[in-house]
């Protein structure tokens, strides 16, 4: 590991401050994340700026939208009643991922700007990474791609987004807010993560001086909800391909709204509008999910090793829809 400064500021200015003045420093949060990367060489910053002590661990209701504190654990999230209320599909999918240690550790800002977990780019002695070593190509498409993206990738990179908790913040159209030296932006947060293209190590809309300080959660109108996670081992695995789905009922059963983002599958959280406007006012069968599901999965080009995602990612898309209308 690269030895490192460390300083732990006690305001949100003074810590985008440290951020700038130092060189090639990062954010510090809980650590599950950056840390795992610095001891195999991965990340190498020169400074950490430990934002721990920064006033960011609110959780409140501010009309019809939940401000969550970037430095909010994740295990309070999930158990806080405010989110078990009114949006339990975040609850359900922060509690599919990690362990109970690490979501006592985990915070949410941190947690939305988790690596990929693919296989070339968390070992440095695969030369082949574009994440890490840009222009220096990717092994996995030619490798073992059994974990990689069947949708959005590039010839540059099939890596996916391995979290949980973004793909429930997906369907629920959440934000993202960030403060840096120009100020405060609200960035949506499917327009936040960017797909690879050409820059693969360019994962989201964050600048290097910018800070994020809390996640706005709209409160959705629903009758049910679910997050279903398919993988290897029934805990502390990364999904072959998630689901949260968000479904409003009419009394009569017909769909009048529904939302879902895939997991697993891309290098960001997949939602397709198209595949939920398919929904509205059908009726709550197997037969109408199945079309929404072939629609979620259109343009999929699998690879050597996961072309079992594209039907997994269907059938996971029917069950979890499934589920949230009978949860209504």
């Amino acid at each position: 590991m690269r030895r490192f400064g460390y300083s732990r500021p006690d305001d949100v200015g003074e810590a985008i401050a440290q951020e700038r003045r130092f060189p090639e420093a990062k954010f510090l949060g809980g650590g599950t994340n950056l840390v795992d990367l610095m001891k195999m060489g991965v990340e190498k910053p020169a400074h950490l700026v430990d934002i721990t002590r920064l006033p960011l661990t609110q959780i409140e209701e501010r009309g019809n939208v939940i401000r969550i504190g970037a430095l909010t654990r994740n295990s309070e999230v999930a158990a806080h009643p405010l989110v078990l209320a009114k949006c339990p599909v975040l609850s359900e999918a922060i509690l599919a991922g990690a362990s109970p240690q690490i979501r006592n550790m985990a915070t949410t800002g941190g947690n939305l700007l988790q690596r990929t977990r693919c296989f070339y780019f968390y070992d440095p002695s695969y030369a082949e990474c574009n994440k890490r070593v840009p222009g220096s190509g990717c092994a996995a498409i030619q490798g073992y791609n059994r974990i990689h993206a069947i949708l959005g990738g590039s010839d540059h990179c099939i890596a996916t987004y391995p979290g949980d908790m973004a793909i429930a913040l997906s369907a629920l159209g959440a934000s993202i807010v960030v403060q840096g030296p120009r100020g405060e932006r609200t960035i949506s947060l499917d327009r936040f993560y960017r797909l690879p293209g050409a820059t693969p190590h360019i994962e989201n809309d964050l600048k290097p001086d910018e800070l994020i300080t809390s996640i706005e959660v709209p409160t959705p109108t629903v009758t049910g909800s679910h997050y279903l996670k398919v993988r290897d081992r029934n805990s502390y695995a990364f999904a072959l391909v998630s689901v949260a789905a968000l479904v409003d009922l009419a009394p009569d059963k017909h769909i009048r709204q529904a939302r879902f983002a895939l997991g697993g599958v891309a290098p960001k959280p997949w939602r397709v509008p198209e595949a939920e406007e398919a929904l509205v006012n059908r009726p709550a069968t197997e037969a109408v999910f199945r079309e929404a599901a072939e629609i979620a999965v259109r343009g999929a080009k699998p690879h050597r090793y996961n072309g079992f995602k594209v039907e997994l990612a269907k059938r996971a898309v029917v069950r979890a829809l499934t589920t949230a209308s009978q949860r209504g």
